[in-house]
C-alpha cells in the first residue's frame, strides 16, 4: 500500500480545532500520509479564550522542513507562518524542492481577533508565497490585505477585482472564501482561474461552530490535489467537505466550538470512492 505524502507548514492550535491539528485531521480523512513543520504555537486564556501566539525559533522550523521535505511531498499547505523570517524560509525550501501543488492559506488573524497579527507578513507573502502557489484561498479580510483594495469586500464584485489581483501578484488560482459573510442567501466562495470566475454556492449554516473551517478547507484543497485532482475540482470537493463539517459542528467550551473533521466521510459517500 502506498499513500500520498502531504505537508503542512503551520501553528499548533492547543484547542485542537484548526492549525496543524485540523490539517492532520482533514489529511487523514482523505486517506493522505500528513506530516508537519510547526510554526508556532498559539493558546488560549481560559478566562476569555485570548489567544497567545509563540513562534518557534526559525532554525528548527527548517529542520522541520528538512526533514519531512526529504521524503517527497505530493502537495504542501502553509497557514500560519508567524514571522518572516518564517515566510522567507518556507519560500526558499518550497521553491528548492520544486513544489508544483502548494497551497497558500494566509492567515492573519486568530479566529475571534479583530487584528492583523503581523502586518509586515502580508507584505512578505504576497513577495515570496504567492508566486509560488497553486492555489491561494483568502477570507475576505485577507483578500482585501493581499490585493491592497481601498476598503473591505463587500460583494462579489469586489471578490472578482480582489480575485483579478491576487492573481497578477502571481498565484496560479485563487478561491476568495465569502461564505456567510456576504449578505446573499448562499454561503458564496469564488473561485478564479486567470480565466473564468466560478461562483461556489453552498447552504447557509446558522452555528458559530466554525472553528478551524478555513485550515480544513485549504488542507482538504491540499490533499484533494495529492490524490491527483484537477484544482476546479479540488476546490468544489474541498467546499463539500467543510460545508459538512461545518454541519455537524459542536461546543468545545463556552468560548468556542470547532467543526467535525470527520464528517463527511461518517455522513456521505467517502471522497476517494
Amino acid at each position: 500500500m502506498t499513500m500520498k505524502k502531504t505537508l503542512t507548514l503551520a501553528g499548533s492550535d492547543t484547542s485542537g480545532g484548526a492549525g496543524i491539528a485540523a490539517d492532520l485531521k482533514t489529511f487523514q480523512e482523505h486517506d493522505t500520509y500528513g506530516m508537519t513543520a510547526l510554526t508556532s504555537i498559539v493558546t488560549m486564556d481560559p478566562e476569555g479564550w485570548h489567544h497567545n501566539v509563540s513562534s518557534i525559533d526559525v532554525e528548527l522550523v527548517e529542520k522541520q522542513l528538512e526533514t519531512a521535505l526529504s521524503v517527497g511531498i505530493d502537495a504542501a499547505k502553509s497557514g500560519m507562518l508567524g514571522t518572516v523570517d518564517i515566510i522567507e524560509l518556507g519560500a526558499k525550501k518550497f521553491k528548492e524542492a520544486n513544489l508544483d501543488r502548494y497551497v497558500l492559506d494566509p492567515v492573519m488573524v486568530c479566529k475571534g481577533e479583530d487584528e492583523v497579527l503581523q502586518p509586515e507578513n502580508t507584505d512578505a507573502m504576497r513577495e515570496l508565497l504567492l508566486p509560488q502557489a497553486l492555489v491561494t484561498t483568502p477570507n475576505l479580510f485577507e483578500a482585501w490585505q493581499l490585493a491592497g483594495s481601498s476598503g473591505p469586500i463587500k460583494d462579489i464584485n469586489g471578490m472578482k477585482e480582489a480575485a483579478a489581483k491576487i492573481h497578477e501578484l502571481g498565484a496560479k488560482n485563487v478561491v476568495i472564501k465569502g461564505g456567510k459573510a456576504l449578505d446573499h442567501e448562499k454561503a458564496i466562495d469564488l473561485f478564479y482561474d486567470g480565466k473564468e470566475f466560478t461562483i461556489l454556492e453552498g447552504d447557509k449554516v446558522d452555528t458559530t461552530y466554525n472553528h478551524g473551517a478555513g485550515c480544513t478547507f485549504a488542507a482538504a484543497v491540499t490533499a484533494n490535489l495529492a490524490n491527483g485532482k484537477s484544482v476546479k475540482d479540488s476546490v468544489a470537493n474541498a467546499k463539500a467537505f467543510v460545508n459538512a463539517a461545518i454541519k455537524h459542528g459542536w461546543k468545545l467550551n463556552e468560548y468556542v466550538g470547532p467543526v467535525m473533521h470527520g464528517a463527511y466521510n461518517k455522513h456521505n459517500v467517502a471522497i476517494n470512492s
